[in-house]
């Protein structure tokens, strides 16, 4: 797959296809990790690229209940911490949240295939702090360029921590998941163990 977005012909296409990749960025970063470093948070704050991957999948999963008018589980409150949603549990995998995450993708991207309008109003969830009390609806495209929007500075935290563990980074990542047949980079291959 190419590094960049290819030719978009149309509105649709394009924003589908910018989260399509925002997302494949985002599950790079997790290429070659142990369950160990999944979990570590080398940076400032408590985020890991497991936790990330967690939270971009229960985002898609909100939006996407949001858009159908579906409401799963029960909801955070306003005053409750998010914390957890970005960490993962004791119980929890990479290799699970990825799965997850790839399993969100698909169901947006299967309803957002069956919204002819990309205007179709979403009306918004009442009474959280972070959405302004005057707004009442977004709309389709509103979302997918919020999804495009949250999973572009996820990604970015992302790399920095992937960064942070091993050296890794973006471009040799994508050419070691994807098997680049001629790489114009180097592919990353994890350090071989010290002897001694």
């Amino acid at each position: 797959m190419p590094r960049v977005v290819p030719p978009v012909a149309d509105e649709r296409t394009a924003l589908t296809a910018y989260l399509a990749h925002q997302r494949r960025a985002l599950r790079v970063t997790a290429h070659g990790l142990t369950e160990e470093q999944a979990r570590m948070a080398p940076t400032g704050s408590e985020l890991s690229i497991g936790g990330l991957i967690k939270h971009a999948a229960r985002c898609e999963e909100f939006w996407t209940d949001l858009i159908l008018q579906r409401q799963r589980g029960t909801q955070r409150k306003t005053n409750e911490s998010d914390a957890d949603e970005f960490r993962l549990a004791p119980d929890e995998t990479l290799t699970a949240v990825l799965a997850a995450y790839a399993e969100a993708a698909d169901r947006t991207d299967a309803v957002i295939t069956g919204i002819p309008d990309l205007g179709q109003a979403v009306p918004v969830p009442q009474g959280a702090p972070w959405i302004p009390a005057e707004v009442e609806e977004w709309s389709i495209r509103w979302v997918l360029l919020h999804l495009i929007e949250e999973t572009a500075r996820h990604g970015g935290h992302a790399d920095v921590i992937r960064e942070s563990i091993d050296g890794a980074t973006f471009d040799p990542l994508l050419a070691a998941a994807e098997a680049w047949p001629d790489p114009w980079v180097r592919p990353w291959e994890p350090a071989s163990p010290s002897v001694g």
